[in-house]
């Protein structure tokens, strides 16, 4: 029985016989000729049958396919110059049809983005989204592959929790047998106990759930968190540097693998940036921008989205980059578990990362020394017996460490010059979207 070929293969091969399976994109059906453009996960053929006395039977099939409808063909591969596809054709010798496909199709490319979404597995089947999404594969695997190479562990936390890991406004709550459970809004408490197990270096790449009833393009309540811990640093900018690192060699594998492909149908170039990037103090950050024209709204000392755009346009003019961190966060807008400058106490160890004006990850120096972190959760309005489990972790000695969270699709989204989480997403859920 002959081997399918994929299509992406067929250009290295000699005429002759070959067969492919794929699905009808369009179907040209002319009196002495007929011509199927086929696609597979891989790209596009021409496909074409003379109309021949013998031929009546796949003349017959043709003029029947709608598009995608699958199918398996048999036949004569030829490389053609004149052919303005992929410069080659099979000439069919049999064609069997797989799976009729509905000839109302019920998107368009001009259909709305929830519409396509409805209909998502029809959406995915263009070559834009199928570059998107081998895309991320790279990127997802070249991040995995510097951090394998350099002896991190990977562990995969669990996604049911007995009470919250950051804000309890944001927990998704659900019975667990004769209690209550809540699903993981962040693996932040199980990567730090992997540094007190003595772990040194770990990542996790995994679902990460948030009961945000946000409707921004940014948003979303189910996505996949890529996140890193790493044990005995001096400080937050340890973290810093290994992140930057990781952005350039993850882009640099895009850049090699899909570089062309991204230009064709996203019209968008792939820039590997230098390092180091641009390291602001948030505070000094915020005047920059106020002397650039803007103005806060807000009063709680934190980069607005605004500000994330105009920081970026500075980081631009000034360094040529499209990444810039801002860092020395104060404690007042921070997690209890960041911790302190030792000369400045209403500062933290931390960082946001903002890539082309967007934040797409927050990192720091965690609190690793017991006594202290009680008393930041106290002064955070908590009360510590109720974060107890995660105390715990710290009272038979804890390293220094740091780690950054991010999402994927916000990356992608960014990477790709796309308008929302939703046109990058596999299957996106949001507070109005649990189908398909």
């Amino acid at each position: 029985m002959m081997q399918r070929t994929l299509i992406s293969a067929l250009a290295a091969l000699e005429n002759g016989p070959v067969k492919v399976q794929g699905w009808v994109d369009t179907v040209r059906d002319q009196k002495k000729v007929q011509f199927v453009v086929l696609r597979d996960e891989t790209g596009a053929l021409q496909l074409v049958n003379p109309r021949l006395e013998g031929r009546e039977t796949i003349s017959d099939t043709i003029s029947t396919l709608a598009q995608g409808t699958m199918i398996t063909v048999e036949g004569e591969l030829k490389h053609d110059e004149r052919v303005k596809l992929g410069g080659l054709e099979v000439k069919i010798s049999s064609i069997k049809v797989e799976s009729e496909a509905d000839p109302e199709t019920p998107i368009a490319d001009d259909s709305s983005i929830d519409k396509r979404l409805d209909y998502r597995f029809l959406d995915l089947r263009t070559a834009r989204n199928n570059t998107m999404f081998r895309a991320q594969t790279t990127f997802a695997h070249a991040m995995r592959e510097y951090w394998y190479e350099r002896d991190y562990i990977e562990v995969f936390s669990p996604k049911l929790m007995a009470s919250a890991s950051e804000s309890k406004a944001e927990l998704f709550k659900v019975d667990y047998f004769d209690r209550p459970a809540y699903l993981a809004q962040s693996p932040q408490f199980f990567k730090q106990m992997a540094q007190s197990a003595g772990f040194g270096k770990i990542f996790e790449i995994g679902p990460v759930f948030r009961a945000d009833p946000s409707f921004t393009s940014r948003h979303a309540t189910e996505f996949t968190g890529v996140d890193a811990e790493i044990s005995w640093i001096d400080s937050h900018h340890d973290v810093m540097d290994m992140q930057e690192a990781l952005m350039r060699t993850a882009l640099a594998a895009v850049k090699e693998r899909h570089g062309d492909a991204i230009k064709e149908h996203f019209d968008v170039d792939i820039n590997v940036p230098e390092t180091p990037f641009p390291r602001i103090p948030l505070l000094e950050a915020r005047e920059i921008v106020q002397s650039r024209g803007h103005k806060f709204e807000r009063n709680d000392l934190d980069m607005d989205p605004e500000g994330e755009r105009e920081i970026a346009r500075w980081a631009m003019e000034e360094h040529g980059s499209e990444f810039v961190f801002l860092t020395d966060y104060p404690m007042s807008i921070r997690p209890f578990y960041h911790m302190k400058h030792e000369d400045d106490p209403t500062l933290t160890k931390s960082y946001d990362l903002i890539w082309n004006g967007v934040e797409i990850s927050t990192g720091a120096q965690r609190e690793h020394r017991v006594d202290v972190l009680t008393e930041q959760i106290r002064e955070k309005g908590m009360e510590p017996e109720e974060l107890d489990f995660y105390i715990e972790f710290f009272r038979y000695g804890a390293p220094p460490h740091g780690g950054f969270g991010m999402g994927l699709a916000r990356m992608m989204m960014l990477m790709l010059h796309q308008p929302n989480l939703r046109e990058v997403t596999y299957l996106f859920r949001g507070p109005n979207r649990l189908q398909p």
